[in-house]
């Protein structure tokens, strides 16, 4: 099936951007610190933003606890504020996402209230259930556990009932049987669509339905005492994730939005997040079907799953899983990190995550930056000293839980706060290193992360080849090499990595007839070989480098694939010189 006419322009619209992911509480302190930072986007070509949750909240889970779906926390400014925002991001042509967290609330919250009291209109806004009581403990009614380890059942004095969170017991999940919830969450949706949002990022989407059996769930380990499961990695998850009904309520959030971009004349964004590991089929799931179309993509989460090293092998392993996989005529998506795992740079060492980055800005699709990681930002190292002002439950004294380290305060320059804040204290320490690695170090140094992020959103934006058309995965033990070229130009791109532990020569002419004699370095790892000469027969790398060439090519490369090679068309079109105009083709 051919994609619709909303559908390509979605495609059109993500194709030249990438999505830059921001915590308000550590990148600026308010709706309107956002917005004095916009010419920072646009100089580093960044034309949507995702925003965490900003939502009325207590604050014990970075925002993601909601008391109120429809207002703004004191803490971000106002909804004067936000609106004002929105329109200066209009103004210059920019989109913001933001965070929908529909799986549950805070239990601040006034529906939970009511529903604690049984008021009738809310008694089954949540899931509610009779526990077994025996002396002063509780026995939950089954053996559900919480994502973050220990029972997710919660018994409540007021109703004398136990309540199901998937997360922490201050986050009860909401009960999508009901009707009513899901009116309450499309209700939502239009709230901030008519307030002008450009789409949302769903959180935590496959766990929205659970099975009404509520039977235990089995064991990995079937030996194992059943009295001993406390663990998330203990059971097989499977009545309490991904459950029938889970995509029906998806396509039902796209109508809707479907319905809003055509009353506003622009296209709105759905982008769902579910960790999926092992299970790429599921996550795949999300795009939709041939006859029905859900999310603009899921979040890719394979560098945060499956890098459990870096080499060629590694990482060809990753991009063939996403690429072989994604149902045709669809849009991949690419992350190195978010607010929830270890820093790409902190992961993998600053020389791999420079030319991970060139990788991510490279390949076909949407990449998603994550604040920092565009001038090499690391994990915080911090004391018990120091954590006041923390979300409690990341205070906790569980690794697993403690997802601070990587949402320090964003450093702007090497004055007081990283020109965070001017206060005595910020909510998170910002990190020692920041008099060095700052935006205002790196702006004007030629071989800093910030001056290569730079030039490789620019020749997203700026290249044909770079937007849509074809990728050619060349196969080579190596380095990690491609091509990305469009139909009816006689110019492609040539990017290739060093991710192995040596320097590397490597011949390319022999891994494809089209490939001979000499390209030019349009951009380099580190500015040094920009615009130098390279003869394809020995393109030298050494460890951790990195280089875009820019090719003159009389026989595309997709044309004739070697038999160890994969080509993929993403919104395949054609450029016809004659009339100087782009097709799809």
């Amino acid at each position: 099936m051919s994609l619709t006419t909303e559908e390509m322009i979605g495609i059109l619209i993500l194709c030249c951007h990438y999505v830059y992911r921001l915590c308000c509480r550590v990148f600026v302190l308010c709706s309107l610190g956002i917005l004095s930072k916009l010419d920072y986007f646009e100089e580093l070509n960044i034309k949507t933003i995702w925003i965490n949750p900003i939502y009325k909240s207590p604050m014990n889970d970075s925002g993601y606890d909601i008391s109120n779906f429809i207002e703004i926390d004191p803490i971000f400014g106002t909804m004067e504020d936000f609106e004002e925002l929105l329109t200066g991001m209009h103004d210059r042509g920019m989109r913001l996402i933001m965070d929908y967290v529909p799986n549950h609330s805070s239990k601040e919250h006034q529906w939970f209230e009511k529903s604690r009291k049984r008021e009738a209109a809310y008694k089954d806004y949540y899931i509610w259930r009779n526990c077994v009581s025996e002396g002063i403990n509780i026995v939950p009614p089954n053996n559900w556990v919480s994502k973050f380890g220990g029972s997710a059942w919660t018994y409540d004095d007021l109703r004398k009932q136990c309540y199901y969170h998937q997360f922490f017991p201050e986050q009860p999940d909401l009960n999508y049987t009901n009707p009513e919830v899901v009116k309450e969450a499309e209700n939502i949706l239009s709230f901030w669509l008519d307030k002008g949002v450009d789409g949302f990022r769903v959180d935590a989407i496959k766990f929205l339905l659970e099975a009404t059996h509520f039977r235990d769930e089995p064991l990995v380990n079937k030996s194992q005492d059943k009295k001993t499961v406390v663990n998330y990695d203990d059971l097989y998850h499977d009545y309490t994730t991904t459950q029938l009904g889970l995509h029906d309520m998806i396509r039902e959030w796209r109508a809707l939005l479907k319905k809003k971009s055509g009353e506003a004349g622009k296209y709105r964004l759905m982008i769902t997040e579910s960790y999926d590991k092992n299970e790429i089929k599921k996550t795949m799931m999300y795009y939709g079907t041939n006859l029905q179309y859900e999310a603009d993509f899921p979040f890719n989460f394979l560098f945060l799953d499956d890098l459990s090293s870096i080499s060629v092998a590694s990482i060809s392993k990753i991009l063939d899983t996403w690429m072989s996989n994604m149902p045709k005529d669809k849009w991949p998506n690419w992350v190195l990190g978010n607010h929830d795992n270890p820093r790409i740079a902190s992961n993998v060492g600053s020389t791999h995550a420079r030319t991970l980055n060139m990788l991510m800005l490279t390949l076909p699709g949407t990449a998603t930056t994550y604040y920092g990681e565009e001038i090499g930002m690391t994990d915080l190292n911090y004391h018990n000293d120091e954590n006041e002002g923390r979300d409690s439950r990341n205070m906790l004294q569980q690794p697993m839980v403690d997802r601070d380290a990587e949402r320090s305060p964003m450093q702007w320059d090497n004055s007081t706060n990283a020109g965070f804040s001017s206060a005595n204290k910020t909510w998170l320490p910002v990190n020692q290193n920041y008099k060095t690695l700052n935006v205002e170090a790196e702006k004007d140094q030629s071989s800093s992360m910030l001056a290569l992020y730079r030039k490789l959103t620019k020749l997203r934006q700026s290249e044909l080849p770079m937007q849509r058309g074809w990728t050619c995965f060349l196969d080579n033990p190596e380095v990690v090499a491609f091509v990305r070229e469009t139909d009816g130009l006689n110019r492609c791109f040539i990017v290739v990595l060093n991710f192995g532990d040596m320097k590397v020569n490597v011949n390319l002419t022999r891994m494809h007839i089209a490939l001979n004699g000499h390209a030019t370095v349009h951009i380099s790892i580190d500015g040094r070989r920009d615009y130098e000469s390279i003869n394809l027969q020995s393109v030298t790398l050494d460890v951790g480098e990195g280089m875009v060439l820019e090719y003159r090519n009389s026989q595309p490369v997709h044309d004739n694939p070697g038999p160890q090679q994969k080509c993929y068309s993403i919104e395949k079109a054609c450029y016809v010189p004659m009339i100087g105009i782009f097709l799809k083709c």
